[in-house]
């Protein structure tokens, strides 16, 4: 097997925090923390405490334990004698450099929890892969993508932040070099949200004239259609429906935000606590029923795999530029660059992402190759 170009820890995190004698310590509550402490408990890795960043302590608890500051956890147990397991995800510049301030401090770690399913991107699922893994890396287009794809199969696997500290880009590239969007005029948005992405888009798309949207959450869908209402020039038909491979009724466990997530089956269970309705899925195939789009963006919350194939016909027939997220599940990283390959061979293979601590935001893009 041919050398990899990232370093593969030699214990996972999961097995370095099992066998380390140092106290961990999580910083951050919610869903979250809640998920690490419930793979933390079926490992046998202890966490000792809860903190949270000095100026938002209020004297709460959690998990029936009082919530530290980030000086009072150092002054308990010492900066050099704990871990810190990041339980929180965050873009924002200022949080990220406290972050990167505390990794600097003391031993820090972002576990890879998914957003939904059920594997978890330990040694035991990497070897498992290795190969897919492997043939994914020989598919990418560029020495960029070589070198995110190895970084974030690095972090998976070990927790380590500095992994993605360097390897974020500038959108402008992505939308300038890589999927040209300045020839864009139809476009879909899946996973539209509250038009945050189609706002970002229409920047590099001077031709852009209308977009297909589908948000199946009430409340994102609200915002979305009143924003489309303000806009000029640019019309925007917004769906409430989930995007799937056909017509079908779904639960969708969601709280308003851009994490909801579609709930099907035993692969994507429901949140403890959280509020489930039911949402009308369908596929955009059936919705263009043949119209033209030269762009789809896929962020679908763990659905990536249906709404592709509920757009093959569309895909098939105009060879649009693809944007897929890769980073609800686990296996999404390797597994939805080798569907597509498979059934598009002409694409070529692009992997960027934001900076996003864990490793949101990271994103396949798919061109078909100019001969």
């Amino acid at each position: 097997m041919k050398e990899k170009r990232f370093i593969m820890p030699k214990k996972d995190l999961w097995t370095y925090l099992s066998e380390s004698d140092k106290k961990i310590v999580m910083y951050g509550m919610g869903n979250g923390a809640d998920k690490i402490l419930s793979i933390c408990s079926s490992r046998g890795i202890e966490v000792s405490d809860f903190f949270a960043s000095d100026g938002f302590v209020r004297g709460h608890l959690f998990h029936g334990r009082r919530v530290l500051s980030y000086s009072e956890a150092k002054e308990k147990y010492g900066a050099e004698n704990m871990i810190v397991l990041l339980s929180f995800a965050s873009s924002l510049p200022d949080v990220l450099a406290n972050i990167y301030r505390i990794a600097d401090e003391c031993e820090l770690y972002a576990p890879d929890v998914p957003v939904c399913g059920t594997n978890l991107f330990d040694s035991r699922f990497y070897e498992q892969n290795v190969e897919k893994i492997s043939a994914v890396e020989d598919l990418l287009a560029d020495e960029k993508s070589k070198e995110v794809f190895g970084s974030v199969i690095g972090y998976k696997l070990s927790g380590d932040v500095k992994l993605l500290r360097e390897t974020h880009s500038c959108f402008s590239e992505v939308y300038g070099d890589i999927l040209h969007a300045e020839g864009f005029e139809y476009i879909a948005d899946l996973g539209a949200y509250n038009g945050d992405t189609l706002r970002e888009i229409k920047p590099y798309a001077a031709r852009l004239k209308s977009a297909v949207a589908f948000e199946p959450d009430r409340r994102n869908h609200k915002k979305l259609v009143a924003w489309a209402e303000a806009e000029e020039g640019f019309e925007v038909k917004a769906y409430q429906n989930a995007a799937w491979d056909k017509r079908e009724t779904l639960i969708f466990d969601g709280s308003g935000n851009r994490n909801s997530t579609l709930v099907s089956g035993d692969s994507m269970p429901v949140t403890k606590g959280a509020r489930t309705v039911e949402v009308d899925a369908c596929s955009l195939d059936e919705v263009l029923n043949g119209a033209r789009v030269e762009y789809i963006k896929y962020d679908v919350e763990g659905a990536e795999r249906e709404a592709l194939c509920g757009s093959h016909k569309t895909i098939e027939r105009y060879h649009p530029a693809l944007l897929v997220s890769l980073y609800h599940r686990s296996e999404d990283i390797f597994e939805l660059p080798l569907l597509l390959h498979e059934k598009y061979p002409e694409y070529k293979f692009y992997m960027r992402r934001r900076e996003y601590i864990p490793a949101w935001d990271t994103v396949l893009l798919a061109v078909k190759e100019q001969l």
